[in-house]
């Protein structure tokens, strides 16, 4: 196949413009960089679009056989060179591999307590790599999914997406309405457990969680609001003995998850 050595060429400009949100929502699609990222997404079965390469850049075996086996499964592979490659990436250094990929479009109708037993629902979350981070989380302790509430940071977002180390191939990711999400989590019975600065309880002191189960962290600088904190059966705090009032949300999913994960019903 002739390698593609124009900046301006159409498929070349329809990948690059995933780099923006917009694009991303008009199209259904987003970016996936990097050998260790394309990797996942076609070992998990993701809806691949296009592959791009630049054989200058890539020297590694695994990759060349990931565009070997994308080829023999009909996704359409384009090489280019090193230069349109590069502008196409967001990384300062790319690896020479990028795909196109297909976003799930799960929404939150489509999960109950079979398939989603245990997840994370964050109310309008603003930094894409925390988000990518509580993904990763939640992929290392076994848990369900994420459900983003009222809006915030894209889930498709390059960074989001490199942050979540390939689990966003692997578990659900839905938006909602609060409104949706208390209506959903009514339905099937959910556990509600929501930290909070101003909870009576300390984490700890929560002996047992049971399934299905949702962790619902607040929005980053306000927290949880009244009607939020409603539909919770216990508000948990996470202490503070220094002299910062709060940790960062990726730290603090990582602190609750894993003290989940250490008391859930197992059954």
């Amino acid at each position: 196949m002739e390698i593609i050595s124009s900046r301006s060429n159409s498929k070349v400009r329809s990948a690059r413009a995933l780099r923006q949100r917009k694009q991303r929502i008009f199209s259904g699609s987003f970016l996936v960089e990097g050998i260790h990222l394309v990797g996942s997404a076609v070992e998990s079965g993701a809806q691949i679009e296009m592959i791009f390469y630049a054989p200058d850049l890539l020297k590694s075996q695994y990759a060349q056989d990931l565009i070997g086996e994308a080829i023999s499964s009909d996704v359409p592979c384009y090489p280019t060179t090193a230069e349109v490659f590069a502008s196409m990436a967001s990384k300062e250094h790319p690896q020479g591999i990028l795909a196109v990929v297909h976003q799930s479009g799960e929404q939150i109708s489509d999960l109950n307590p079979k398939s989603f037993s245990w997840g994370v629902a964050c109310v309008s979350p603003q930094d894409p790599g925390n988000l990518g981070t509580i993904l990763r989380t939640i992929d290392a302790v076994g848990a369900s999914g994420l459900i983003i509430l009222d809006g915030g940071v894209d889930p498709y977002h390059p960074t989001a997406v490199r942050a979540s180390m390939g689990a966003i191939f692997r578990h659900p990711v839905v938006s909602a309405s609060f409104t949706e999400f208390a209506q959903w989590v009514a339905e099937y019975s959910y556990q509600v457990y929501g930290t909070s600065a101003a909870a009576g309880i300390d984490y700890q002191q929560i002996t047992q969680f049971e399934r299905p189960v949702i962790l619902l962290l607040g929005d980053e600088r306000q927290g949880l609001t009244s009607e939020q904190a409603e539909i919770c059966q216990e508000l948990v705090r996470l202490p503070m003995h220094g002299q910062v009032t709060s940790l960062n949300l990726a730290v603090a999913a990582g602190v609750m998850l894993y003290d989940m994960l250490d008391k859930l019903d197992r059954s």
